[in-house]
């Protein structure tokens, strides 16, 4: 049972989660909810740790689609970025708000960017490319994220600076077409520069939350030196382009590790 005590401890803060919020906000669907991701993610550790090849797509299909389809257009809960920024100024604590606490904001101090690689919807399908090994150098562009994160707050801002009627309505379908315009961009991205994470790269404003908050994260992947040859092969494979051979927390591109494993496969000396 000691292989697997990571999907255990990580089902277990879940459930410490689900039933802290059950019992503080007197809602039952917060046990559900948070149960459903630390089961859907401890299963697919757990496949991982049994040598499955799918282990991570399974998690990442089974929280994506559930965030995606039953909460997002569903519940109409506007579970982007732009939720965040609603739910936020309406000055609730409830929905996009606690999702981005728990995944995106103070998870990440836990889990680095494991939601990226587990969780988001959008990756989901970008995943499914045939780009999983960028072949191409890292472009200087990735101040794209910043302007879009600044959209997204002035999107909102104007709609309750401009007391826009039915603003939850507006929200709902703002979660729907920016959806849309994510996978189109992620896709178009993905395909230019032979690179299905491009958009979690250059684009994905949700990054600018994660990545300061991921240099100090519990969870790391680490590489033992007295094993390793230098081959190079955890390098290749890394679809974020992270450079595992350094210990340190200012590796090249440390706050991008997605905790997809790909690394750990290829080291041909169990190093990492």
């Amino acid at each position: 049972m000691k292989k697997y005590t990571i999907p255990i401890i990580m089902l277990a803060l879940f459930e410490i989660v689900a039933v802290t919020l059950w019992l503080t906000k007197d809602n039952l669907f917060y046990l559900f909810n948070f149960s459903y991701i630390g089961c859907s993610i401890a299963l697919g550790l757990t496949l991982y740790m049994k040598k499955y090849r799918y282990a991570r797509r399974v998690t990442q299909l089974l929280v994506g689609m559930y965030m995606l389809l039953y909460l997002g257009v569903i519940c109409n809960e506007n579970m982007q970025i732009e939720g965040f920024w609603y739910y936020l100024f309406t000055g609730v604590f409830e929905a996009a708000t606690i999702h981005y606490a728990i995944a995106k904001i103070f998870g990440p101090l836990v889990f680095g960017r494991g939601w990226c690689g587990y969780a988001c919807w959008t990756a989901m399908i970008l995943d499914f490319l045939p780009y999983k090994v960028p072949e191409k150098p890292r472009k200087q562009i990735s101040w794209i994220r910043y302007i879009m994160f600044a959209v997204s707050f002035l999107f909102v801002s104007a709609l309750f600076l401009s007391h826009v009627d039915n603003i939850g309505r507006i929200m709902f379908w703002a979660f729907i077409i920016g959806n849309c315009l994510y996978y189109a961009a992620g896709i178009i991205l993905a395909c230019a520069l032979k690179d299905n994470r491009a958009f979690c790269k250059y684009i994905c404003p949700v990054t600018v939350f994660m990545k300061p908050m991921s240099y100090y994260s519990l969870i790391r992947i680490k590489c033992d030196m007295d094993k390793c040859i230098s081959c190079g092969k955890c390098k290749k494979v890394c679809p974020m382009d992270v450079d595992m051979t350094d210990n340190s927390r200012k590796r090249k591109n440390g706050t991008d590790c997605i905790l997809c494993f790909e690394c750990v496969n290829a080291c041909p000396k169990k190093a990492l």
